[in-house]
């Protein structure tokens, strides 16, 4: 193997790792428990969980999805993270080469895909992932290709008070709330990490796949109202949470979460804005595809 595919494997591989301790954060964080100790263990016997059996990927498949002890199925959702960040690290580092770009990227992508999965459940994104990847993309922005320190402090600015703005705006008219601070929190993180430029197309881009999912999800009967948080006194084990809780809602009553939506549009930016940028200039010149 030449020295690019070598590099390939260690990126998947490192960011599957990754995943598999974001599972534990996106399990704990919510809950307010640390996302270091205890260490993991089966939701169904609480036995800790060895190490063989913690391999990202390949332990899930070779344990049949089932605790080894007590046989207590695990979730999917395990697998499908770690391979979800494996894949977003190959795709750093085949965009980026070995290069900071590559390490600052992937972890900005890691803390969109925790955002991600403690929103879709809870409707609420950590102030541990939003604030810190903020301060996160400001610091290294001196040492990215893509992203200026300017760029990058103007976009964490204007990304935070573009849905500030817009969640005043809406309390003022609907006398309710229509979206969480969280979601401005996360733009803002999203625009120290992509720039200013970015943040046009990650606002419109998810507004309208927000409102497509939304409108799918209603149809097929899947729109819930989120649960309750429980006491992280009652939870001893790692697992992700029953849902028995939910109620179906109307389309008017639902909460729809946000944090997803922007993060797909800041995915999309990341690994596609050359292509976005020749779109848009070939709309505006009358060039483009439409």
């Amino acid at each position: 193997m030449n020295f690019f595919a070598i590099m390939s494997v260690f990126a998947f591989f490192f960011g599957s790792a990754v995943g598999s301790f974001l599972n534990v954060v996106i399990y704990r964080l919510p809950l307010g428990r640390s996302v270091v100790r205890p260490r993991s263990a089966c939701p169904g016997c609480s036995a800790p969980i060895a190490w063989y059996d913690n391999i990202p990927i390949f332990s899930w498949v070779i344990l049949g999805a089932k605790c080894r002890r007590c046989k207590t199925p695990i979730s999917i959702q395990y697998p499908l993270i770690e391979l979800l960040c494996g894949t977003l690290a190959l795709a750093c580092f085949m965009r980026y080469g070995v290069s900071i770009d590559t390490v600052a990227y992937f972890l900005f992508c890691a803390g969109l895909v925790a955002a991600t999965f403690i929103d879709l459940p809870y409707q609420i994104i950590p102030d541990e992932i939003s604030i810190g990847g903020t301060v996160l993309g400001l610091a290294v922005s001196p040492f990215t290709k893509e992203v200026g320190v300017t760029d990058a402090f103007l976009g964490a600015g204007i990304g935070f008070f573009l849905i500030a703005g817009i969640i005043l705006a809406y309390y003022l008219i609907r006398k309710t709330e229509g979206m969480g601070m969280g979601d401005a929190k996360l733009l803002a993180m999203i625009g120290a990490f992509l720039g200013w430029q970015s943040l046009l197309f990650i606002l419109v881009a998810s507004s309208i796949q927000g409102l497509v999912a939304s409108l799918v999800s209603f149809k097929l009967g899947w729109m819930k109202k989120a649960p309750p948080l429980p006491d992280p006194a009652e939870v001893e084990a790692d697992g992700p949470l029953e849902a028995e809780d939910e109620q179906e809602v109307s389309l008017g009553q639902a909460a729809v979460p946000f944090g997803p939506f922007l993060a797909l549009a800041a995915l999309e930016w990341l690994f596609f804005r050359g292509d976005i940028a020749s779109m848009y200039l070939g709309l505006l010149t009358g060039n483009g595809p439409l």
